[in-house]
């Protein structure tokens, strides 16, 4: 990831920088022609954002794989967003390709917040008690007409055992990284169980850093880009990625979720772990042992989280772009204010 948008990538995706941005705005916007554009603080990994004037953003995708996330988002959040309990993205523009940047893109009213790392949140089983009632009323939205799990969702609300070969290839040249036996255990029991609901509305990346705080209370969700229509075991990863042991329980209470649910979620989370572990970049697998959020010092910048596949069909699994950078979903934004 750079640490700036403004950076030159290293590789094929298009240069995104802000004098793109504003030449996009203009000529397709020109009512927000003269407000100012600047990057923010940290680049995303699968979108880039910039502010536009004080009160909008504008997110642009930063490879085929993510470009199909615009029109689901300028689809379903403004169905999504009035029967939701907190605020989420509400596209205000959508923009064409032109000026070179071959995708489309979209502008957004900028919500205030600040990631929810630990030392921001006032009491953390508040906090996930707060998750806990959002992802509920998520999941109970009418899914009539919803996308299905598929690409575009990373397979995230699809049946865990479509990555079944890639984690254990990982875990069979794994051995003396981590104990074995108990994650090869882990990853059996949570293939053992399958979502046989109706399908719900999922969020896909529930992440702290997709989730903002104010005054330590959770405040708005985010980046609803890989979400979908399906099993809603993929929203509850952050029970071991952010939440200590009485959260956990008191997330799972609210949620009263069934043993396989929390199975396939706990998969869900070690899948993560594991794609992160065997990535060639040291950096990238360094945060797969990174200490848990818990820890982290508040001088610390946490690690993002961990990538998703953008094209998981099993025959293209492992696939790497011409640097050797798996092609995966990563850090999906900035610190500090999101939207």
């Amino acid at each position: 990831m750079n640490a700036h948008p403004d950076t030159p990538e290293p590789d094929d995706r298009p240069h995104l920088d802000s004098t793109l941005v504003r030449r996009l705005v203009a000529g397709q916007f020109p009512a927000w022609a003269d407000l100012p554009v600047r990057p923010l603080a940290a680049g995303g990994w699968d979108n880039r954002t910039f502010h536009l004037g004080d009160a909008m953003t504008v997110r642009l995708p930063s490879a085929p794989g993510y470009a199909a996330q615009v029109a689901k988002e300028q689809r379903w959040l403004p169905y999504l967003a009035p029967r939701l309990p907190l605020p989420v993205p509400v596209p205000l523009g959508w923009g064409r390709p032109a000026e070179g940047y071959p995708f489309e893109w979209s502008v957004y009213r900028w919500i205030d917040g600040r990631q929810a790392t630990p030392e921001r949140i006032a009491d953390l089983t508040v906090f996930a008690t707060d998750l806990a009632g959002f992802l509920t009323a998520l999941h109970r939205v009418d899914p009539a007409g919803g996308p299905a799990a598929g690409p575009h969702t990373c397979w995230r609300g699809g049946p865990l055992r479509t990555y079944d070969g890639e984690i254990r290839a990982v875990i069979a040249r794994s051995a003396g990284r981590f104990p074995v036996d108990p994650v090869t255990r882990i990853w059996a029991a949570a293939l053992t169980s399958t979502w046989s609901g109706p399908p719900v509305w999922f969020h896909g990346d529930v992440a702290f850093g997709n989730l903002l705080v104010r005054d330590g209370r959770l405040a708005a969700v985010i980046d609803f880009g890989v979400c979908g229509v399906g099993d809603p075991a993929c929203d509850l990863t952050i029970a071991w990625t952010l939440l200590d042991t009485p959260a956990r329980t008191a997330f799972r209470a609210a949620l009263g979720v069934d043993a396989g649910t929390w199975a396939r979620a706990r998969g869900w989370a070690l899948w993560k772990a594991l794609i992160t572990l065997d990535n060639p970049d040291p950096a990238r697998a360094a945060e797969a042992t990174t200490p848990s959020p818990r820890s982290w010092p508040s001088t610390t910048t946490a690690p993002g989280p961990p990538p998703c596949p953008v094209d998981p069909a099993p025959n293209h699994l492992g696939r790497r772009d011409r640097t050797g950078r798996s092609l995966e979903k990563g850090w999906s934004g900035p610190s500090g204010s999101r939207r």
